[in-house]
């Protein structure tokens, strides 16, 4: 081997054990980030969850109040409405 191969040589390996090294750190921070963003969306499928739960619960809520019953409590006990007796009712006919 002649002396420029060597030279060569051994200016090639400190060069390669610095780039074993980026690429090394370089995997650690893609693997650190990634596990970073899997949390973030556990995170996130856990809030989706639970704004499903409570849009579930005011869907239930809000068929509730619109039920004939809950109407009618609410129109007597806020507005002092009352269903008229049978002889005051007149069904008008087109």
């Amino acid at each position: 081997m002649s002396l420029t191969s060597r030279r060569a040589v051994g200016m090639l390996i400190p060069l390669l054990w610095l780039l074993v090294l980026a690429s090394a750190a370089g995997a650690i921070f893609v693997k650190h980030r990634a596990r970073e963003l899997f949390v973030e969306l556990e995170n996130v499928n856990r809030e989706r969850d639970r704004l499903e739960i409570e849009w579930g619960q005011l869907q239930l809520e809000q068929s509730a109040w619109s039920t004939h019953a809950f109407v009618e409590n609410v129109a007597a006990a806020n507005l002092g409405m009352r269903t008229p007796p049978p002889k005051q009712i007149e069904v008008v006919a087109p």
